[in-house]
């Protein structure tokens, strides 16, 4: 599980954040880099790495951080790294927020680095955000503890019941909020989405529905996120101390859901567990606290809760550049939705996730925005991969831009080309080449709820309306975003699909919709037994 120090901001935030305090980010950053230069270092001299690795430290005290972000807020976020890539090659040192660092472009070099466990690389992430996780957050643990809840979390999230419940949580909410949209006024999709996927989380997470807890929850969850990057002084009166109260009212609220599980009995294995938390306080180990789980909760939210929305939010701004990618992905989702409902069913998880080109669309939105920019290790000891020696607390930084801009990997990397994907494995974990959600031990275990909450979007979306897209251009710092949220105006399309005499047959005869089985590739209806690779078109 892991996240970036980019991708630490709401997308509120940061608009604001940005608009009336760009000088005051800059001046954060240097007095972070300066507390941490006044730290002891047991980092080798620069005579030792320069002997290894090509590179330059830049200034004093704040090395090349104000290059770097100089260039991530220019529309070619990517000239800081490949001006050095370019001089250096694709592994290369620099000083980046204060510390010493190995940046890698090198796909490999990259997933050596993340496998690697915390004997040799842990995560790193700036003070403020430290002390807002607090040291037994699942985000900075280390060893057979975070394994232990990395593995509970990932087991339930890929559990179809699960899934399930995610599909008609956000089914239910994506329709709710497109009953309200008017075609009179723009619809704002990258506030909609976040409105929408934050109650998808936290109702996977600890149970929560829709109303005053959910309202509390949110508001304060803002509040705490305005602090990820701030100054690291806890003083009344500062945003890390607002933001850690925050916190504190939030963990209150989630100790007094998990004190109601207690009463009224947690759900058990055999029941299916209705989310994260009962997971956790099913489990025995006496290392689990209700206060370690109630804490986590909220950190979880993190990672979570911009990676949904900024997915949707990105897919259809590509897929409104791009008239004929829309195009398929319409008919595509428009054939599933005519044949379910000539059945009279409702799609299901399963449905969603296995439309072929939706998913293509989904991975290259992944590939092309980037979300997660990367992720920051410090060596734990002196590592030596592909011949390059990273040396003990040293921060490396994991650049996935780069490697999916790569044109060695990936043929016109600036084009949105969904088509790239066809017969081509999207498994998120296993190509060192497409890592969007991370990648080793910390491989984020929601990556299969974010494709089916996108899927679910996009198919209604798709299926209910044809929009303009007003101007709009991707902002790629502190966070990713759209700088106007991407507004379009929409119109509702009524689509009725004809009646197919075979589903209309069968029906008579008695077949149960969980008997008929949808070829989405062919159109045509087949029995369980016959296979769908023989259907003739």
């Amino acid at each position: 599980m892991d996240f970036t120090f980019i991708s630490v901001f709401s997308t509120t935030t940061a608009t604001a954040y940005l608009s009336s305090a760009a000088v005051l980010f800059l001046f954060i950053i240097i007095i972070i880099i300066i507390i941490n230069k006044r730290r002891p270092s047991k980092s080798p001299s620069p005579a030792v790495v320069n002997r290894i690795l090509s590179g330059t430290t830049g200034w004093p005290f704040i090395g090349e951080t104000l290059d770097f972000i100089s260039s991530a807020y220019t529309d070619r976020p990517q000239s800081f790294i490949d001006k050095r890539r370019l001089l250096y090659g694709k592994v290369f040192k620099s000083h980046l927020f204060g510390s010493p660092t190995i940046v890698s472009t090198d796909a490999e070099v990259s997933r050596i680095v993340l496998q690697s466990d915390a004997n040799s690389f842990v995560p790193s992430y700036p003070k403020s955000l430290t002390e807002l996780m607090g040291e037994s957050s699942i985000l900075r643990i280390n060893g057979s503890l975070h394994r232990r809840i990395h593995g509970l979390i990932g087991s339930f999230f890929k559990s179809p019941y699960l899934k399930a419940q995610v599909t008609c949580d956000m089914r239910k909410l994506v329709l709710q909020s497109m009953a309200t949209w008017r075609e009179d006024r723009p619809v704002y999709i990258q506030d909609e989405t976040k409105h929408i996927a934050f109650q998808v989380l936290a109702k996977a997470l600890i149970g929560l529905d829709p109303g005053e807890d959910m309202e509390f929850l949110k508001i304060h969850f803002q509040n705490f996120t305005a602090g990820l990057m701030s100054l690291p002084v806890k003083l009344p009166g500062t945003q890390l101390h607002r933001s850690l109260q925050a916190k504190k009212k939030m963990v209150k609220l989630v100790m007094k859901i998990i004190s109601n599980k207690r009463i009224h009995g947690v759900a058990r294995s055999q029941d299916h567990p209705k989310d994260v938390a009962d997971v956790l306080l099913n489990d025995k180990s006496e290392k689990l606290t209700d206060e370690l789980v109630s804490d986590n909760m909220i950190d979880l939210m993190i990672p979570g809760d911009d990676s949904v929305p900024l997915l949707i939010t990105l897919a259809i701004k590509y897929l409104s550049d791009c008239p004929k990618a829309l195009h398929q992905l319409k008919e595509e989702n428009l054939v599933v939705k005519r044949l379910k409902t000539d059945l009279g069913g409702v799609m299901c998880w399963d449905d969603y996730l296995s439309l072929p080109f939706t998913q293509n669309v989904i991975t290259e939105t992944l590939r092309l925005g980037n979300i997660i920019m990367g992720v920051i290790r410090k060596a734990m000891k002196d590592v030596e991969i592909k011949g390059y020696l990273i040396p003990k607390g040293w921060c490396v930084l994991t650049h996935f831009r780069s490697v999916h801009l790569d044109d060695n990997h990936h043929e016109s990397p600036h084009q949105f080309n969904p088509w790239r994907w066809q017969n081509r494995d999207m498994n998120n974990g296993s190509s060192s080449c497409f890592t969007p959600f991370g990648g080793g031990l910390r491989l984020c275990p929601g990556l299969d709820l974010a494709r089916l909450e996108a899927s679910i979007f996009l198919h209604h979306f798709v299926t209910e309306f044809r929009w303009v897209a007003d101007d709009d251009t991707i902002i790629n710092f502190p966070t990713v975003r759209m700088k106007n949220r991407m507004p379009v105006c929409v119109k509702r399309e009524n689509y009725r699909g004809p009646n197919l005499p075979l589903i209309a047959k069968r029906q008579e005869e008695g077949f149960r919709n969980n008997d008929v089985q949808i070829s989405v590739k062919s159109g045509k209806v087949i029995d369980d037994e016959e296979d769908e690779e023989n259907l003739q078109p």
